[in-house]
């Protein structure tokens, strides 16, 4: 008896761990989850370190470079060979003889115009790194606001769709006892309980469609596939103030991501265009050498050596002009890409503000077309209840009920999605959703 309990605890608790508890989470948990844990902006949050590396590699090459060096050699010189004479009385070679050597070396630039140009456009690839990393997390906040709201909009279409079964079997109740009571009819009761076989298959097809939705939503928070979601915020309106699509554009302008992106781009080709141009210039740089020399170690004496060099390129095979041309092209190439966003950047704009103003209006018409759905519906049963009318009507007005419900739903969808889409027009999804 002891060992089937201990085994159907161990079953119990492999089970638990299996299944975890469901998560529940409000949208703005959903976003602080996502812009966490998505591997899209980790991916992102890595280019911008790895801009930054750059950044330290095109500054180490304006600081000093210092190395130091250690070595013991062992030596024989062929004389004749060397000096192209044999001197007579004298060794054919010279050696063997020890040697040992340590100290430091240096190379440091001192005048290089196109290491600070480089530097400088290093600078502007971290700038466009960090401008590419909010692109791609204003996208993932939209994505993950777009599936939570189609969430809610699949768990509202559940909760109506068990209203309307709920109506469709109190009616089917009411046929089927005017019938018992010799009243109705048996057409009204067939008619009825068709009615309620069709909403019971829609509240299947609603739940499957919730369902997979919060898979999608899982998918995108990058939670463990055992783990379950749910929605702790439920499907609401919120007045928003009149949209100013001028102040909006002008908005739009300063904070998307992707105008900086592409300006940043424009900043950091024209460092690079510069830096070709200075490669013609010459560069001037000091090297040296201080080390610690002699046949042992007993008798090792400083030595050192220590220069300034300039050089000027005379003939680079047509490498500068060609490292001109390309920055000049990829220049014009951002230039009409810049243009091509801010046109980009006025059609969202404009598309959003005007999907936001119809959605609210049609909010407004959703709701008193379900107040009247509503009211005919409970007159239509009274009817039905009198035997002033017959089912049909009852079962029409079912259906006109569905219809506005669904239209409600829907409205309230829409709008709340083109707020999201306004809030990313003007770059301001994270700022809305996430803080």
């Amino acid at each position: 008896m002891k060992l089937r309990l201990s085994i159907l605890f161990a079953l119990a608790a492999g089970a638990i761990a299996q299944n975890p508890a469901p998560l529940k989470l409000t949208l703005r948990d959903a976003v602080q989850l996502a812009l966490k844990q998505n591997p899209r902006v980790i991916l992102a949050n890595l280019d911008v370190a790895q801009s930054d590396q750059d950044r330290r590699l095109a500054r180490s090459a304006l600081l000093p470079q210092v190395d130091a060096r250690a070595s013991e050699s062992v030596t024989r010189v062929n004389l004749e060979a060397a000096i192209g004479l044999r001197f007579p009385g004298f060794t054919q070679h010279v050696g063997p003889y020890g040697y040992e050597q340590f100290g430091a070396s240096f190379n440091a630039p001192i005048l290089d115009l196109t290491l600070w140009k480089r530097y400088h456009a290093s600078k502007s690839g971290v700038d466009v790194s960090r401008a590419q990393e909010t692109t791609v997390r204003e996208d993932s906040v939209l994505l993950v606001v777009s599936q939570y709201l189609g969430s809610q909009r699949a768990a509202a279409d559940v909760e109506a769709a068990k209203s309307r079964v709920d109506l469709a079997q109190a009616i089917y109740n009411q046929a089927a006892d005017l019938q018992k009571n010799g009243v109705g009819t048996g057409i009204d009761t067939l008619r009825s309980n068709v009615q309620l076989q069709n909403e019971k298959q829609r509240l299947i097809v609603a739940r499957t469609q919730l369902e997979t939705s919060l898979y999608a939503l899982a998918r995108l928070l990058n939670l463990d596939s055992r783990q379950r979601v749910e929605l702790a915020d439920t499907v609401g309106f919120f007045v928003t103030p009149e949209i100013n699509v001028d102040q909006s554009l002008d908005r739009a302008f300063q904070t998307r991501p992707e105008l900086k992106r592409v300006l940043f781009e424009e900043q950091r080709a024209q460092y690079e265009l510069s830096a070709a141009a200075d490669a013609r210039l010459p560069r001037i740089w000091a090297t040296g050498f201080w080390a610690q020399e002699g046949l042992n170690s007993s008798n090792v004496i400083p030595v050192y050596t220590y220069s300034a060099n300039i050089g000027v390129p005379l003939f680079t095979g047509g490498r500068i002009k060609a490292e001109r041309a390309k920055a000049e092209i990829q220049i014009s190439q951002l230039k009409q890409q810049e243009q091509q966003v801010r046109n980009q950047i006025v059609l969202d704009v404009q598309t959003s503000a005007a999907q936001v103003a119809s959605a609210r209006n049609e909010v407004d018409v959703a709701r008193l077309g379900l107040d009247l759905a509503r009211q005919e519906v409970e007159q239509s049963r009274d009817r039905f209840q009198a035997g002033v009318t017959n089912s049909v009507e009852v079962v029409q007005a079912q259906d006109l009920l569905a219809r506005a419900s669904d239209n409600q739903i829907a409205a309230l969808y829409r709008y709340n999605q083109a707020r999201a889409d306004l809030a990313h027009s003007v770059g301001q999804m994270e700022a809305l959703y996430a803080k």
